[in-house]
């Protein structure tokens, strides 16, 4: 089976494609399917997530090119810069990883968090698109233990939240 364990910087023409959701490109090690058809299996640093444009180089020399799949999220937005703010605040203090823009946050669906977000003023609304969240709110130095749980943490901040996984 190929193997991929390193990254390579460059333009010009890529061998392959990868397409994968953010909850895959955040995993170091994984089995995929590059979008050809074969058959790999990523080994790259722990901690590092792979976006979308990142080249990584085959065991056979192939270059292949990351691809952020479509996935379905939350755009949030606000008539009100303060409203954004505060919904950034309460995202953040709950670990979410977010995708940051100038007037709006991208986040994973989570419906109990859309109806925090709507009573606190914010509007959202659901799209599909390719997520690259904010580096360092998870990943790298967030993990706990050697496991690669996704993000599925379920820090009690007293609200008996818990994060729903998406089918």
């Amino acid at each position: 089976m190929l193997t991929i364990t390193e990254r390579t910087s460059g333009q010009g023409a890529v061998d392959d494609t990868l397409t994968l959701p953010f909850d895959q490109r955040q995993k170091s090690r994984l089995r995929v399917t590059l979008d050809s058809g074969d058959e790999a299996a990523v080994n790259v640093e722990r901690g590092a997530v792979l976006r979308g444009g990142d080249r990584l180089k085959a065991s056979d020399g192939r270059i292949i090119q990351v691809v952020a799949a479509k996935e379905p999220l939350t755009l949030v937005t606000a008539t009100e810069p303060r409203n954004l703010m505060r919904a950034a605040y309460h995202l953040g203090n709950r670990h979410i990883p977010l995708q940051i823009g100038l007037g709006w946050i991208l986040m994973e669906q989570d419906h109990v968090l859309e109806h925090m977000l709507e009573g606190l003023g914010a509007h959202v609304r659901h799209e599909m698109a390719p997520f690259e969240p904010e580096a360092g709110a998870y990943g790298g130095g967030h993990r706990h233990g050697d496991h690669d749980h996704g993000h599925d943490h379920s820090h009690s901040h007293g609200h008996g939240h818990h994060h729903h996984s998406h089918d």
